[in-house]
């Protein structure tokens, strides 16, 4: 069995977690396994598709390697069935305080969506550490996250929403950034196609997107 990681863990293994949809069963393992070839080990399948959970299952498999997430958790049933498809940690797109119970009695480390100073000091009430700042860019996006920096010191964040090749480094520069989320690394077009070898080559460009994150304690 994999040994559990933490959220800073999670967000520390690449630059960027890719944001996936998973539409069809069979574009799970060969996409897991494009990523990470790649060097992106943190995926997060969004509960946005009848396929994601099964995508779970067969990625978490598929590609040794893999830190498999579930993303879109946005009730209590969420948490416990994306547990049991053998995520490793959950992503929401808001701060809620039964998905985040859910979360602790399954065992499953949370990254909660923050929008505000308010929702990201709830956050920080519930011992959490590092929040995913969403949507990022229609919330104000870099600006805002060098603005929260001093007033909300030891809080770090994966903004995602709003994010890609362009901007990525702008966000990453930022010392209370750790990594970034976004759907780039797997276009939909590429995916339906079955061109894996692309999907790959933008995942080996999304992680050296580390070369611009500064040195960290």
């Amino acid at each position: 069995m994999s040994m559990p990681l933490s959220i800073a863990e999670v967000c520390r293994l690449a630059p960027v977690v890719p944001v996936l949809v998973v539409e069809e069963i069979a574009h799970a393992a060969p996409l897991a396994r494009a990523l990470v070839a790649g060097g992106l080990k943190a995926l997060e399948v969004t509960l946005r598709t009848p396929a994601a959970l099964e995508a779970i299952r067969i990625m978490a498999e598929a590609a040794p390697g893999a830190v498999v997430g579930a993303g879109t958790l946005r009730s209590p049933a969420d948490v416990r069935a994306a547990r049991e498809a053998g995520a490793r940690f959950g992503v929401s797109p808001g701060l809620s305080a039964r998905v985040l119970d859910a979360a602790e009695e399954a065992g499953l480390p949370m990254l909660p969506g923050v929008a505000t100073p308010s929702e990201a000091m709830a956050g920080a009430e519930r011992g959490l550490e590092i929040l995913k700042f969403f949507p990022a860019e229609a919330n104000g996006g870099v600006p805002v996250l060098e603005a929260w920096a001093s007033p909300l010191k030891g809080l770090s964040f994966c903004p995602t929403g709003g994010i890609g090749a362009a901007n990525a480094p702008d966000y990453l520069r930022l010392p209370n950034v750790l990594c970034v989320g976004g759907s780039w690394v797997a276009p939909r077009g590429l995916v339906a196609a079955g061109d894996w070898a692309a999907v790959t080559a933008l995942a080996r460009t999304a992680a050296g997107l580390g070369a611009v994150v500064p040195a960290r304690a």
